[in-house]
């Protein structure tokens, strides 16, 4: 009877075995943040990876009864998020970083970056500026990111090694650029990357003018017909000092958005940066045209542009996401978790209102709703069953993690860049236990330092 019994209970094990689903991963933790739409928080939870995409999402027994995974991650002391999404950089700009600080936005630009970019930059300077912005933002926690630069094809490829999802948009500029010497020209290159990268799993291509105020109105409009045609973003800085407003309105009566809206170039899928200088009716045109934005509060600071009415446009019901603004003049650094702890504060102190911009909300910007601005909320955003397999460990094991008595706050306000310890995308594992997998850090530095060494020289040229 006993042999009866033991034989049973193996035969039930191997029919469970032979029934449970296969997965690739399955990673558990101590909490599962999903940021689904019912703002989910599973203790002891657990998420199934198969191929590219999550699933499910659950109590870990749960996911441990229905899966059966080639790979498993244990983080009991730990928390698992979706990736944070970055909705405005310019990843190259890492080999600027801390060049020219401390100074107003048209000097920097027109006095320090423009020239540097105009003396150094090509396809070699583009590849190691953003592999450097790709190894920092992994190790942060970015798993997508939008870029607006130059040889934004070989941003893509560089990209593409990291293992991480880009937004990336070709710069459309009224000068000569580093790699086009003509608005036209670029506009010819753009729907020749775009056209390379349509049907890629971790590109999405863009075309991005600069601003108004750099970008001629019929090259706007040229830009915007070609991401109305591909059905791609087109990315713009809109509305980021008060010079910019104050130069629109003397030129053309109207303000930037206005501006925009009278061209056309609003309609359709537009990620604006900053829209720091707003009016109510600014505001309203951004919500009329779906427009999503992207708020970089380290960069508005740190440039004294002002503080973006972000308060006013949630209420709206825009979409509003974050942004680390680059690696030279904005915020430095690729700490998108600093980003969010700014972006609270700075709204309460603006509003003089502590209930403003609360910490659940803020988790949003950097996820769901960042997702939303880029147009891809049904992929990225959120830990769901069906979505891309995008995510993040945060340790809760530093001194800043302990005690936690609510998850959004201790993202939101306490959690660091460094507490990040795995990472996937598109359901591949690119960092473990901090560890990135997928570039040689050392490799990437040899090359920065040469590089260092160049920009160097050409800033001494400049100076004489």
């Amino acid at each position: 009877m006993h042999r009866f019994c033991r034989a049973a209970a193996i035969l039930l094990l191997a029919c469970l075995a032979a029934a449970a689903e296969p997965a690739d991963w399955i990673i558990r933790a101590r909490y599962v943040l999903t940021m689904n739409p019912q703002r989910r928080i599973i203790e002891n939870g657990a998420v199934a990876i198969g191929g590219d995409s999550i699933l499910a999402v659950g109590a870990a027994a749960e996911i441990a009864n229905r899966y059966t995974a080639q790979h498993t991650l244990d983080r009991p002391d730990a928390l698992i998020m979706p990736g944070m999404i970055d909705t405005h950089t310019h990843a190259a700009m890492s080999l600027f970083r801390a060049m020219a600080d401390d100074k107003r936005l048209q000097d920097w630009l027109s006095n320090y970056i423009f020239p540097a970019e105009s003396k150094n930059v090509n396809p070699d300077f583009v590849k190691w500026g953003t592999e450097l912005a790709c190894l920092e933002m992994s190790l942060a926690g970015i798993t997508t990111y939008t870029d607006m630069y130059y040889f934004e094809d070989t941003v893509a490829a560089a990209t593409k090694r990291a293992g991480l999802r880009g937004v990336l948009g070709q710069s459309v500029i009224g000068f000569p650029a580093p790699d086009y010497k003509t608005w036209k020209e670029a506009i010819a290159g753009a729907e020749r990357y775009i056209r390379n990268y349509k049907s890629d799993p971790l590109i999405v291509p863009a075309v991005a003018p600069h601003a108004i105020y750099t970008t001629p109105d019929e090259a706007l409009v040229a830009a915007h017909r070609l991401a109305i045609k591909y059905h791609v973003p087109l990315l713009i800085h809109l509305s980021e000092t008060k010079k910019e407003v104050d130069d629109a309105v003397a030129k053309r009566h109207v303000t930037p958005p206005e501006a925009l809206a009278n061209l056309g170039v609003l309609d359709g899928r537009v990620v604006a940066a900053h829209c720091v200088w707003l009016n109510e009716r600014d505001i309203q045109i951004l919500k009329n045209h779906s427009t999503g934005v992207a708020h970089c509060p380290s960069s508005n600071m740190k440039l004294a542009s002002g503080i973006a009415p972000v308060t006013a446009m949630l209420q709206e019901g825009l979409n509003v996401g974050l942004g680390n603004d680059g690696f030279a003049g904005g915020n430095d650094t690729a700490d998108l978790m600093s980003e969010m702890n700014i972006a609270a504060k700075l709204q309460k102190v603006a509003r003089m209102d502590p209930e403003v911009l609360p910490a659940e909300q803020v988790v949003e910007m950097a996820t769901i709703r960042g997702a939303r601005v880029l147009g891809l909320d049904k992929e990225i955003g959120s830990l769901e069953a069906g979505k891309r397999a995008d995510l993040i460990t945060l340790s809760l094991t530093p001194p800043n993690a302990i005690p936690i008595y609510n998850v959004y706050s201790q993202v939101a306000y306490a959690s660091r860049a460094a507490d990040v310890q795995d990472v996937f995308v598109n359901g591949r594992l690119i960092v473990s236990n901090r560890r990135m997998l997928t570039l040689n850090q050392q490799e990437i530095y040899a090359h920065i330092r040469a590089w260092q060494s160049r920009i160097e020289a050409t800033l001494a040229q400049t100076a004489h």
